[in-house]
């Protein structure tokens, strides 16, 4: 599990400290609009990553299988067939992000010079769509695999390269231009290309029994329609998770270029504790996966709480660190003009630090079930807390009144802004982490075939 995870964790660090540029970069030397733009970009970042999971999450459940089954050569074919289907997704993508971006950007309850400044940064991004695939697609068959190590080397090279252009081009260091906000953006986007190019060149060469070979790049009907059947109800759960996050950070939005901006260093800050969860959910994912496919479900339900323990065990210590020193962390990400944000910023802190225990059960949880092919009762989960729970109490608990969409009708909220949606997100995660402990304690997922 240890040696699953800690590669795992060290790449999150990484693109954590990425993240933790950008803000420092955007709130020191730019402005609160450029500090709620970026906000935004980041869900919208994770959406492109999410909108190619459908194919990730299958391909991780079945080379874990067969690797655990013994089957090296299905593995590899099965890699093939997941960049056949991730390249159809990434031309799909890549078009209606050309034609909708926008409108995306504005649907999320931006406006004014903020907008604009998403706009420009969304289409810096689309050239990277089908790089952003190959980086997604193909360091999930190597984990399936096993292989922890390369997603780590890749994206080593990836953060070195995204935080030097960025800082070189916002500054203006050396004979290089200062180009601002669009200076971020391009860093990004060089960060992606480099990505997407070291993953293809190392599966073409060929690396922990997986290769991209062209007589394997015809489509197989059959291996096909299992990574679907696997993948589509895991990327659809990914894809709520991400659509429905939106439509919280759209509720926050409403509230002011403040309020989203103190939203996104709160984020920004509660990602240290995420990450550990986001290492061993990982873990749990493989270590399941290849126990099933050994034939081995007793070792495969002892993975998932033994990553729940120590994983989970991380994220509360961090969790306290964050309670603790909430009123210094906030203010490292903004300069002294921007008091305010930091200042709204920490109660967020405060209130998310004592939702880490079921933070951990909802993600490794989440992670061993995906891992094992069990990816539609997931889906459920996520839709029963997000629409179920957090919307609705985001919108109750945020804002005074609410108008009944379609109506005259008004409802009398809780008038807590910001606070009382993050109160709506604590609520969430305990719901749904009493689902995922009934799901796995129940055992049904260990008879899943994929």
């Amino acid at each position: 599990m240890l040696r699953l995870a800690m590669p795992v964790l060290l790449e999150q660090l990484l693109g954590i400290l990425v993240w933790f540029s950008d803000r420092v970069l955007v709130g020191h030397y730019l402005d609160t609009s450029h500090q709620a733009a970026i906000t935004l970009m980041a869900y919208l970042l994770w959406l492109m990553y999410g909108l190619f999971s459908m194919v990730a999450i299958g391909a991780t459940a079945m080379v874990a299988r067969f690797v655990g089954a013994g089957h090296a050569k299905l593995a590899r074919k099965l890699t093939n067939q997941a960049f056949l289907v991730g390249i159809v997704a990434a031309v799909a993508v890549t078009a209606l992000g050309a034609m909708f971006g926008h409108r995306a950007v504005l649907l999320l309850q931006l406006r004014g010079e903020t907008a604009e400044l998403a706009t420009t940064y969304f289409h810096y991004m689309l050239p990277a769509i089908p790089l952003i695939m190959i980086e997604t697609v193909g360091i999930a068959c190597l984990r399936g695999a096993g292989d922890m190590v390369a997603g780590l080397i890749i994206m080593a090279i990836v953060n070195v390269v995204n935080v030097t252009v960025s800082w070189t081009l916002v500054l203006g260091i050396g004979p290089l231009p200062e180009l601002g906000w669009d200076g971020v953006a391009i860093g990004t986007l060089c960060g992606f290309i480099v990505g997407g190019v070291l993953v293809l060149v190392l599966l073409v060469r060929g690396r922990s029994g997986l290769k991209l070979q062209r007589r394997w790049l015809w489509p197989d009907a059959d291996l096909i329609r299992r990574l679907l059947r696997t993948g589509l109800p895991g990327g659809a759960d990914m894809l709520a998770i991400i659509g429905c996050q939106l439509w919280f950070v759209s509720v926050i939005n409403q509230l002011g270029d403040l309020a989203a901006a103190a939203h996104g260093v709160a984020i920004c800050v509660e990602s240290l504790a995420f990450l550990p969860g986001a290492a061993f959910q990982t873990a749990a994912a493989t270590l399941a996966g290849q126990y099933l496919g050994a034939g081995n479900p007793r070792k495969a339900n002892h993975s998932a709480w033994m990553s729940c323990l120590v994983g989970g065990g991380i994220m509360v210590g961090v969790g306290a660190i964050i309670f603790t020193q909430s009123d210094v962390l906030a203010p490292l990400f903004v300069r002294a003009e921007q008091a305010a944000v930091a200042e709204l910023a920490a109660p967020l802190l405060r209130v998310v630090s004592v939702a880490m225990p079921a933070l951990a059960l909802t993600m490794i949880l989440s992670g061993a079930l995906r891992g094992a092919g069990d990816t539609r009762w997931p889906l459920a989960f996520s839709l029963i807390g997000l629409l179920g729970v957090r919307i609705p109490g985001a919108y109750w608990l945020a804002f005074d009144t609410i108008l009944i969409p379609g109506t005259s009708w008004m409802i009398e909220g809780w008038g807590l802004g910001v606070l009382g949606a993050w109160y709506a997100m604590v609520i969430d995660l305990h719901v749904r982490a009493a689902l995922f402990v009934y799901r796995i304690t129940r055992g049904g997922w260990k008879r899943v075939k994929v």
